[in-house]
This record gives C-alpha cells, structure tokens and sequence, in this order.
C-alpha cells in the first residue's frame, strides 16, 4: 500500500471512530439521516475528494456484502492482468473449461473478457442462481458469445475458478489478504468456510467468507464474503485514486475499461453494464462514468468519479424484515444534493 493510502486509511481510522454526523449538517445530510432511521440502515459512509464527510451506523463490522462480490473480483483481475498473469482474451477452449453438463464448441469460445461483460452466451446451471436470475435466464445455446447481455451467474463463478487457475490463488483468499493490503481494508481478519449442497456450518455469522458449492449444478462455486462499510468505502477509493492516477496497482486504463458500458440494462435512466460494474451515464470527452453496484437491492457502492464521490450504503440482510423500497436511489440523490 503506497504512502498516500496509508494516510488515508489512517485518517479514516480516526474519523469513523469520532464523526457520527457531517462536519456541516445541513437540512439535507439531515434528511438523509432521518431515511436511514426509517429503512433501519445499518451503517453509510461517504468519502468526497478522499475525505471522509459522513458516517452513519457501525462501519467496522462485516456484514454479506451479496452480489458487490462481483465488483470486489474486478480488482483483483485487474491486479493480476497487470502482473500479467491474466489475458482477458483467452478462451474458455484455451483454459481447458468444462462443466458437469458438458459446454458446446460455441461456448468455449468465450473470453475471459465476455465472462466479466456478462455477455458469455453460457447458459449452463449455476450455483446460487436466484428466481429472478432463472426467470430470465435465456434458453440454452439461444445466444453466441458476445451476443447479448444477461446477468449470469455462471460466468460470475466460472471467472472465480478462472483466477484460481491462472493465479494459484483462491477469490477470498486473495481479497483478504492482497487485495486488503493494497486498499487499506482493515476488518478481514475471520476464518473463510465451505458449504456444500444443503448442508450448514454451525454459524456462517462466524466466517469472513464461503465457498458455495451446488454439486447437482456445476463445478464452479460461488464465493461469498463479508466486508465491513469503511472496507468496501477503502476499496471504492482505490478504485476511484487509480481512475485519477493517484494509484498505479491496476494497469492505466483498468477502470476506464470496467467502467465503459458494454450492454444497456435500462434505457430509461441510461444505465449499462461494464466489466463486473454497473455503469451510469454515457462517457463524454472530460467525463467519465460512474459505476456501482448493489447487492440485494439494499447494497450499495457508488464511485462518482466527476464529483469525486464514493458512497457506500450498508443493510444487515441477514435480519428479517429489511427494507427495500427505492431506498438507493433516493440516499445517492441525497448525498449529491449535499454535496
């Protein structure tokens, strides 16, 4: 971690454990506060030019992060193509990847780099597919690689094995520890798990991360983690201080690639997808994107890069009853009007 992340990391230290409000508490920040109580927030925090400006709730403790585990492995494939130990053109053919229900000739066609588009055009069973996810699942071989966006868990899953393959390294393992070291994380310090089919661990509160594995479905698990509030705020300000070239550990045109949009999700608000990002507005010449992504509906880490912005939103899902009714939307329009 460079000298410059150190002292930001430091100055976040000491600023969560005092600031419970906003240096200037305007109508708006109180606004937002008052959303907060009303949906039983867990903990927020929001960074502006690399300053910390508001922190809500307990931000040091680890909750599931959910489908932000997307956004996190980015980065680590970011770190590695640097290293260069993963060319994103490679082929699921060239690494010699197979699933339980076998993959066709076409499939094996796709890149590393179609994996992270979520445009694979590999429709085979996946471990930890929700209904939503099944309901629009399209059928079989319908689609050619690069053809059509949907979001996919196989491909999510299959880019975790992928890095295992080309780096010797497991997905948790690596963001608990380099990935932690070079953006400052500080609250990664549980045991990870394994869960295989239906079976428990006596409590999954206890473990940092698991691999999930569905072994009627595929050979791939999927890998869940937990991170606190300020460690995903330290990790959006990575990538927001490599963006700015204020950090050099991914390669130069790292985030502006993750963050270009390669599909349109929803044309109504101009929203894409990147390379694990969900990607907002369209890039014009001096701007860049912003990009994001939720988990659950209720997760959220947003890196603003035109206002020098990075808010991170937490709820504790694993609590019955939470809320989930437009509530990002509205805390990141209230943030941008405070700021």
């Amino acid at each position: 971690m460079d000298v410059l992340m150190q002292a930001r990391m430091k100055n976040l230290l000491l600023t969560c454990a005092m600031l419970v409000t906003p240096v200037s508490f305007s109508d708006t920040w109180k606004e937002l506060e008052a959303v907060l109580v009303e949906n039983q927030s867990h903990s927020m925090l929001v960074m502006h030019r690399g300053e910390l400006v508001y922190s809500y709730g307990d931000v040091t403790s680890p909750l599931l992060i959910h489908s932000i585990r997307k956004a996190v492995l980015n980065g680590l494939y970011g770190l590695y193509v640097k290293k260069g130990l993963i060319n994103l053109d490679l082929t699921l053919a060239q690494l010699e990847i197979e699933d339980l229900y076998g993959l066709s000739e076409t499939e094996k066609s796709a890149t590393i780099r179609q994996l992270m588009q979520s445009r694979s055009g590999v429709y085979h069973p996946a471990t930890a597919e929700t209904q939503q996810m099944l309901s629009s699942k399209p059928a079989r071989y319908s689609h050619g690689p690069g053809d059509h966006y949907y979001y996919n868990n196989w491909s999510f899953n299959a880019l975790g094995a992928i890095f295992t393959q080309l780096t010797g390294k497991g997905v948790l393992e690596a963001t608990f520890t380099e990935l932690a070291e070079h953006t400052g994380m500080q609250d990664v310090d549980l045991p990870i798990g394994h869960v295989r089919d239906e079976e428990d661990i006596d409590d999954l509160s206890k473990l940092n991360g698991f691999y999930q594995l569905e072994s009627d479905k595929s050979r791939f698990p999927a890998y869940h983690m937990r991170l606190s509030t300020r460690d995903l705020a330290a990790y959006g300000q990575w990538m927001l201080d490599n963006l700015k070239g204020e950090s050099i550990d991914l390669p130069a045109d790292w985030v502006v690639l993750s963050s270009t949009a390669y599909s349109v999700t929803n044309r109504k608000y101009n929203l894409g997808y990147g390379l694990l990002w969900y990607v907002s507005g369209a890039r014009q010449p001096g701007n860049f994107n912003s990009f994001y992504h939720t988990g659950l509906g209720v997760h959220l880490l947003g890196i603003y890069p035109n206002n020098d912005l990075v808010i991170v939103h937490r709820v504790n899902t694993e609590e019955p009853g939470f809320s989930r009714d437009y509530l990002v939307p509205r805390l990141v329009q209230l943030v941008h009007k405070a700021i």
